[in-house]
This record gives C-alpha cells, structure tokens and sequence, in this order.
C-alpha cells in the first residue's frame, strides 16, 4: 500500500463531486428495491413539490427575492441582527474596513455553524436585549452565539471582543459555554459537553493551519487566503468554490471526532458506510482487501462542511463583492428537516418491522431514534441529496423560475420539513422529525 494510493482515496471522499456521485449509487439501488431500511416511492415526489410551491408562494412575491441558504437567515430570525451590526461597525470613528467587517461576519458565522447540531427538543435561549424573546432549535443556537460573540467569548483580546481567534476558543470551558447558552437542569441541551469541545478543537486547528488562518488563527484570516486565489474577469473578482472548500475541509480536519469512519487510521468526518452499497458493490465487484475493501459503501456527506461553506460564501460575496463559480458541485443538505420532508410526505419510508424495538424508546410513539451511524441513517440521508436535486428540477418546472439549489433550500425544503413536522408532530415533540438522531453535539 502506497502513501500515495491512501491521499488518492483520501481526495476523492473529500472532494464536494463525489458525494453526488456516491448518494447517485444509493438512489440508483432505491429505485431497483435494493435498500436495506427504505422503500421508495418517487410518486410521492409530486406532493413533495405541490407542498413546496405552495410556501414559496406565500411567503415570497417574487422568487428572485429569494435569499441562499445559509446561516444568515438564522440570525435575523424575527428581525434583522446582522446588517444593524454592520451599521454599528461602518458607523464607529474610524470607521471599520468593508474587509475587516467580513473577517468578523467569516469569524461569527463559522463559530455559530459548528455550535449549530441538533439542541434537542426541550432548550431554548432568550436573546439579551429589551425585548428578551426566546428562540430554540437552530435561531435560538444563532442568536446565542452572536451574544456570545459580542461579549468577546471567542477572542482573545478584551480590547477586540468581537472577532474569533484560536487563544480565546482554546480557553473556553464547558460551563462557560452552558451558562452562556443558558442551560440548566430545567433547561436541558443535547450534546453541550461535545460542542464546548468541539470549539476547543476549532481553536487547535486554527493554530494548526497558518496556510488558512494566519499566524494568529483567526478565521477571518481566510480572506487573505482566497485572495491568492481570485481572478479578474471583466472587472469582476471570482475564485472557485474548491478553495474555500480546500480550506474548510482540510484546515478545520482535526475538529472531526476520531472515533468515526476511517481509512487506514485517518479520521474521514462525516463519511460513512452504507451497508447496501457495500453489499451491492461486493455483488458486482467481488471482494476485495486492504484499503480497496475498507473504501467498499462509503458515502461521503461533509454536511456540517457544506452548510459552513454555504454560510461564509454570502458574507464574501455581499461584502468583497467577489463571485464564486463551480457552486453546482455542492450538494442540498442531508440533515433531517430535508430528510424529515421526503418521509413525512411519503417519498421515503422505513420498511415494515425492519427496526427492533431498542430503537423506539418511547413505546406509545412510532418515532425511532437512531444514532448517526446507523445504516437506516446513512440510507436516509444518501436518498435525501438525490431526492433534492430532483425536487428543485420540478420546482423549476412547475414555478418556470431559474431558482438554484440554495434558494431551493431556503423557501421550499428546509422551511417545508420544520412546517410539515409541526403540522403531524406539534403537539406531540414540539415539530421534531420523524426519525430522531442522537446528538453528541457535533451533527446534525
């Protein structure tokens, strides 16, 4: 076995086009009946994309007004906080540079990305001003972290509270992360001892890649990075989408745990096996050892990554005024709101009595709650980054708009899952998905 074989292996599992490529493989096995957990039925698809159109429609009176996913959205939940603090910075004498104030959105919206894993159903944060509104799930973990931000819990530096950098992440504890997103006994979060840890490995691996984050280790010292990479075309500045990815997927490695999928002990992070591809390729191409065996049914997803990606390329975009090309490569996001649509609609369901009974631990309730590494799950979220390539095609056709996948994302399915949950599961988990995945903090 060659070094070089395992960085080819290596590269390709981490490069955005081979998930499309690997979830591809799933689907195709859904559509022959040959997945292990899930039936599916691509009938359903249409009421999938009636359901959609149909928020889109209300909520938007032209969809070009249409936003892009990302974690923008989330932190101007009720009212905008992010362009109101632009304002503050533009305002100050002297006033802040346009890039200095995206270096700080790139340090925010990084560090609120990877505090956002599922909270569970019970927590809920009230946001620190007048009004003291209280919001849970993935707003309520937004606005926590920009107060948490504007207090200077992630810099090192009091004289400049606002800003990320590798010294304050490095020095955060789990009970100050929990008091400042105010959990306590009656006020329980999932995962709050995985996510304070997360953040202190953010801060090892930003110190660890002065290529991306400069000497310091601040996230915001990305820009300085993509800027070696920009082109001029027509009096347009571009850099393409694999740089930023570069820089996420391989300066932020270490965070991943390492107790998940590897290959030849090096951690993947959000890359597993599906056993019915791995049955599937074993029937087609025979056995095989060593590393071309370890490799058999592995499906990358880099969820978390891409949502990062999804959130840094708007402030860039918005604030540097630079355009980023080959975002075709990245994909919808297998996370259970996109998920939790294509089952809760029909498109997708569990096979019958394929689930023991350890897996529904509420007896009166018929929602599993699986962990991430479950096949069941892999399978789900395989279908759900094929399934929503498919939706945004019918929903180009049947609303004749040129929406992309992001604003696909936005308006139709993301918003479609939460709103179909609360509608079945409102009074019963509070909107939660109809298959449940246990949350260590540092997954969806």
């Amino acid at each position: 076995m060659t070094s070089s074989t395992i960085e080819s292996h290596l590269e390709r599992l981490r490069s955005l086009p081979t998930i499309r490529q690997r979830c591809t493989l799933v689907h195709n096995l859904a559509q022959q009946g040959r997945l292990e957990y899930f039936e599916y039925h691509p009938e359903a698809e249409a009421k999938v994309v009636d359901f959609c159109s149909t928020i889109m429609k209300r909520d938007y009176r032209s969809f070009e007004e249409i936003p892009p996913h990302g974690r923008w959205r989330h932190f101007d939940t009720g009212k905008e906080r992010i362009n109101p603090l632009l304002s503050t910075w533009s305002s100050r004498t002297p006033s802040i540079p346009k890039e200095e104030q995206c270096a700080r959105l790139l340090d925010l919206f990084l560090v609120s990305v990877l505090l956002d894993a599922g909270a569970g159903n019970a927590w809920k944060y009230q946001e620190q001003d007048s009004a003291g509104e209280y919001y849970s799930r993935s707003e309520g973990l937004a606005i926590a972290s920009l107060d948490m931000f504007k207090k200077g819990l992630f810099s090192s530096n009091p004289n400049d509270k606002e800003r990320v950098d590798a010294g304050g992440l490095c020095s955060l504890t789990i009970s100050q992360v929990g008091t400042a997103m105010q959990v306590t006994s009656e006020n329980p979060m999932s995962g709050l001892d995985g996510r304070a840890g997360l953040l202190q490995k953010l801060g090892e691996a930003l110190k660890a890649s002065p290529k991306y984050f400069g000497e310091e280790g601040r996230v915001g010292n990305l820009l300085q990075y993509l800027k070696t990479h920009t082109e001029s075309q027509n009096g347009a500045t571009t850099v393409h989408i694999s740089k930023l990815w570069d820089a996420v997927m391989l300066g932020l490695a270490p965070i991943w745990p390492t107790d998940r999928t590897k290959l030849n002990g090096v951690p993947l992070g959000d890359v597993w096996r599906c056993e019915s591809l791995k049955a599937a390729e074993i029937q087609s191409e025979g056995e095989k050892s060593g590393l071309e065996g370890e490799v058999l049914g592995l499906v990358p997803f880099h969820k978390l990554s891409q949502w990062l990606t999804y959130s840094l390329v708007e402030p860039i975009e918005k604030l540097m005024g630079w355009r980023f090309e080959g975002m075709g490569d990245m994909t919808g996001l297998p996370e259970y709101r996109n998920g939790g649509l294509l089952v809760d609609l029909g498109v997708l369901t569990l096979r019958p009595n394929v689930l023991s009974s350890e897996f529904y631990p509420d007896p009166s309730s018929k929602i599993p709650r699986l962990p991430p590494s479950h096949p069941a799950i892999i399978e789900w979220r395989a279908m759900t980054v094929i399934e929503l390539d498919r939706i945004a095609d019918q929903l180009r056709t049947k609303t004749g708009a040129n929406l992309s996948l992001v604003q696909v994302l936005e308006s139709a399915t993301w918003k479609g899952g939460r709103e179909i949950a609360k509608q079945l599961r409102g009074d019963i988990t509070g909107g939660g998905p109809p298959i449940e995945i246990e949350s260590d903090g540092t997954v969806f």
